[in-house]
C-alpha cells in the first residue's frame, strides 16, 4: 500500500512540539520498573491503574483491547528528553510472546553511551541481562565509526547500546542531522549514558514507512542502510537464528528523537503486529499542543485511523487534565497525540518530571 502524502498535509501533526513518550507491553510491570529505575537509572514519575471498564466498549473503541481488557501502567522519566511509559495488561485471548527483532512489530530502545566497553562490562553484572555477541563496528555505510551491541532485559525486551563516532559518513551528503543525545545524565545507571540514541520498530513495507514518517508524521530522512548476515552472525548479534537481510532508513522525529524503522526479508517473518494487550504492544506519543485539532487533521490523512474520540482524565489522579486519543498508521503502529497541562497532579508526590513540551517541534 502506498501513502498520497500530497492529499493530506506533509509539514507532520498540527500544534506537534515532540515526541512525548515511547511504550512498551510488559509481563510484569513491576519487574519493568524495577529494571529500568534501578539498572538503568529512570525515575518513576507516577503509576495509573487498573484502567479499565467492565460494562461498555470503552477500552476497544479507544485503545484496540478486547472491552475486558484491564491495564496497569508506569511512567518513567528516563535520561535527559525521554519519557517510558510501561503497560501491564490482563485481557482475554492475550498473545504472552512477543515479537522478534525481525518479526512486524519488533522493536527496540537504544541508549547512547560515551564508553560501550564500560557499559557493557557493568550491564553483565545485572541480574537477567543478556549482553547478545560481541560489541560490533560499523566499518562502512553513512553509519561507519559506530560501535553497537544489544542486550535483553530480564524478561526479554530489546535494548541496545551504541557508542557514536564523533563524524558519521551520511554527514558529507545531507543537511539532515541525528538528535545527539545530552552529554549529561544525572543519575544515569549505566556508566557513561547520554540519552535514549533512538527507538526502532520493524515494518512490513520499508518505503511506506518512511513516507508516513516524513510525510504526515513531520519526520526527516537522514540515511538509509543495509545488512546481510548469515545465521550465525544473525543468531549471536541479533537473536534471530536465521540468514536475513534487514533494510533500515534512519529518521529524525521532531527536536530530540530518532526512529529506526527496519524491514528484514527472512524465512519465517511473524507478520501481525502485537495489540496494545499482548506483550510486546508498543506505541509512539506525540505532544500536541490541541488534541482535538490534531485528531481532526489526523482523521483525514490517508491510511490513518484515529481512534474512538479524544478523551479528558478527570479522575481526580495523578494525570488529571491529560487529553489524549490513538490513533493508528497504514500497517497498523500504534500512536498517539496528547496534551498535559502545567502543573500536573503527580507532581506534588515526587520533584522528577516528565520531559517536555519542547518549544517547537523544529527547535533543534
Amino acid at each position: 500500500m502506498s501513502i498520497d502524502t500530497t492529499s493530506a498535509t506533509t509539514q507532520g501533526i498540527v500544534g506537534a512540539r515532540n515526541v512525548d513518550h515511547f511504550a512498551y507491553t510488559v509481563p510484569d510491570l513491576d519487574q519493568a520498573v524495577d529494571f529500568f529505575v534501578g539498572a538503568l537509572g529512570a525515575e518513576l514519575l507516577y503509576t495509573l491503574g487498573p484502567v479499565e471498564d467492565r460494562d461498555t466498549d470503552w477500552m476497544a473503541r479507544q485503545l484496540a483491547v478486547h472491552p475486558r481488557a484491564s491495564a496497569r501502567i508506569a511512567l518513567l522519566r528516563f535520561g535527559p528528553v525521554s519519557n517510558l511509559e510501561l503497560f501491564q495488561y490482563t485481557a482475554p485471548g492475550q498473545n504472552t510472546v512477543a515479537p522478534r527483532n525481525s518479526d512486524v512489530g519488533g522493536h527496540l530502545l537504544a541508549i547512547d553511551v560515551t564508553d560501550i566497553d564500560a557499559a557493557v562490562a557493568y550491564l553483565r553484572e545485572r541480574p537477567g541481562v543478556e549482553i547478545q555477541g560481541d560489541v560490533q563496528l560499523v566499518t562502512d555505510g553513512p553509519a561507519a565509526g559506530n560501535r553497537w551491541v544489544y542486550f535483553r532485559a530480564p524478561w526479554g525486551l530489546q535494548l541496545e547500546l551504541r557508542q557514536v563516532a564523533g563524524e558519521l559518513p551520511y554527514e558529507q551528503t545531507t543537511e539532515a542531522r541525528l538528535y545527539r543525545p545530552d552529554p549529561e545524565w544525572r543519575g544515569a545507571g549505566i556508566p557513561g549514558a547520554r540519552g535514549v540514541g533512538h527507538v526502532g520498530y520493524t515494518v512490513p513495507d520499508l518505503e511506506q514507512a518512511v513516507a508516513y514518517f516524513t510525510g504526515p508524521m513531520g519526520g526527516e530522512l537522514v540515511y538509509r542502510e543495509e545488512l546481510t548476515a548469515d545465521a550465525g552472525y544473525a543468531g549471536r548479534q541479533l537473536g534471530v537464528e536465521q540468514p536475513l537481510v534487514r533494510e533500515t532508513a534512519v529518521i529524525r522525529l521532531g527536536p530530540v528523537t530518532n526512529v529506526e524503522l527496519s524491514r528484514y526479508t527472512v524465512a519465517d517473518q511473524r507478520t501481525e503486529l502485537p495489540r496494545n494487550s499482548d506483550v510486546g504492544g508498543h506505541h509512539l506519543a506525540f505532544f500536541v499542543d490541541d488534541v482535538e485539532l490534531a485528531a481532526a487533521r489526523l482523521s483525514g490523512v490517508p491510511g490513518t485511523e484515529v481512534l474512538g474520540e479524544p478523551q479528558l482524565i478527570e479522575d481526580g489522579g495523578p494525570i488529571h487534565g491529560d487529553r489524549w486519543v490513538y490513533f493508528r498508521g497504514p500497517w497498523g503502529v500504534q500512536l498517539e497525540v496528547l496534551n498535559m497541562p502545567d502543573g500536573m497532579p503527580y507532581e506534588q508526590g515526587t520533584s522528577a518530571r516528565r520531559y517536555g513540551p519542547s518549544p517547537a517541534w523544529t527547535n533543534r
